[in-house]
């Protein structure tokens, strides 16, 4: 071990990026430690638990308040690409690259020779990480020691006992990670298909247990992104008041085999009630204001998206470019929405829409409309190939 500078950590107060505090002094002979917190959402328990360990080992914490970032620059981008991946609103895959920006911010600020971060070698997290720092700052070393050191959990919970902290889960068996778009909950720690851990939840309640009475509310959208829920106008409010209200009528459970950007399945369990309200309502919008070109081009481009997201190519220029259609196609997307849950189920009842194309003065066979004769030509012509299929045999 030799004698280092400064290096500058990603840092949740979570067991790995504690423990890493540690082993950057001791084992990688760094002099000064510098953690950056970046709160996206996941709230001020885990906030104050965070600085409680980062004083206890001395360290003083660089914070930054990044939620209204998070939604303006992260969570409206994905509403506006309806971005689920394999039914994962990829909550941390867009945080990830957020934390690693102001890592990066900070270690050319503070003139540091290193940049560091928690993930494990079998995740993706490492991924969207290490991408953003070569992005950002590919000059400095980039030190990852759970993968480095092939460290293992009861290893880490060991090294943090030593230093008098207890590595104990606050509530559940897993843990997770927590930001407002979606809670990840124990992610690669679920190694069975059907054990279930009810109290690893935070939100989203079993669907038995939500009230016996529906709720309703109603979400207004402009250009694609939410911007009125009942009253409550501030983008961070209405994401937070809907894991609130979501989840107690049992919105958001999300158990999926999901394939990592490695190739390897897993099972993964999330809770995002706000995601899945907000995706959810915001794709129907589409369907009232959008053409079906418009509708069928960006299905696949919203699958693109969020595929690319999921693969930590958040900062690639094809993402970008996808944002540049989707941001047009979002001009007309503007409205109201009404909407009911009940015992995990949504419903909607009510759509507005200024830029509505729903025309049932054309459409219902209960009007005139047009001519229904002048339909004959159009049908016929579209007929001509099937009877050309048939006379050549195919």
């Amino acid at each position: 071990m030799t004698e280092q500078g400064k290096v500058v950590l990603a840092y949740s107060g979570g067991l790995d990026s504690t423990m890493i505090m540690i082993l950057l002094e001791e084992q990688y002979g760094f002099k000064e430690v510098i953690p950056v917190l970046v709160d996206v959402g996941q709230g001020d328990e885990e906030i104050a638990i965070a600085k409680e360990r980062a004083e206890k080992l001395g360290k003083q914490i660089i914070f930054f308040d990044s939620k209204s970032e998070f939604v303006r620059d992260y969570i409206f981008r994905c509403i506006k690409a309806n971005g689920s991946y394999q039914g994962y609103p990829i909550g941390t895959s867009m945080s990830r690259v957020l934390i690693a920006t102001k890592v990066s911010e900070v270690a050319r600020r503070e003139k540091a020779e290193a940049v560091a971060h928690g993930c494990t070698g079998k995740g993706n997290d490492q991924f969207r990480m290490e991408n953003a720092f070569r992005y950002y700052v590919p000059e400095l070393r980039i030190v990852a020691p759970v993968r480095e050191l092939d460290l293992s959990r009861p290893k880490e919970e060991e090294i943090l006992r030593q230093h008098g902290i207890q590595p104990e889960r606050r509530r559940g068996q897993l843990g997770g990670d927590v930001n407002m778009w979606s809670h990840s909950i124990g992610s690669g720690q679920v190694e069975d298909l059907q054990s279930q851990y009810l109290k690893d939840y935070i939100w989203a309640v079993p669907p038995e247990a939500a009230p016996d009475k529906p709720t309703e509310m109603t979400l207004t959208y402009e250009a694609g992104v939410p911007t009125d829920l009942d009253g409550i106008k501030d983008p961070v409010k209405i994401i937070l008041e809907l894991n609130m209200v979501g989840g107690a009528n049992g919105i958001g459970r999300i158990d999926i085999i999901e394939d990592g950007i490695l190739g390897l399945k897993s099972r993964e369990l999330y809770e995002a009630p706000a995601a899945s309200i907000l995706l959810a309502t915001h794709e129907d919008l589409e369907g009232l204001t959008l053409t079906k070109e418009q509708r069928r081009v960006k299905r696949e481009l919203d699958r693109m998206w969020a595929e690319m997201v999921y693969h930590a190519m958040w900062l690639h220029p094809l993402r970008r470019d996808l944002d540049a259609f989707i941001d047009s196609t979002q001009q007309y997307v503007s409205g109201r929405i009404t909407f009911k849950m009940y015992k995990g189920s949504l419903e909607i009842l009510n759509r507005e829409s200024s830029g509505s194309l729903f025309a049932p003065e054309l459409r219902s066979v209960k009007k005139g409309g047009f001519d229904q004769r002048e339909a004959t030509g159009a049908v016929k012509l579209t007929g001509l190939q099937y009877q050309l299929f048939r006379e050549k045999g195919r």
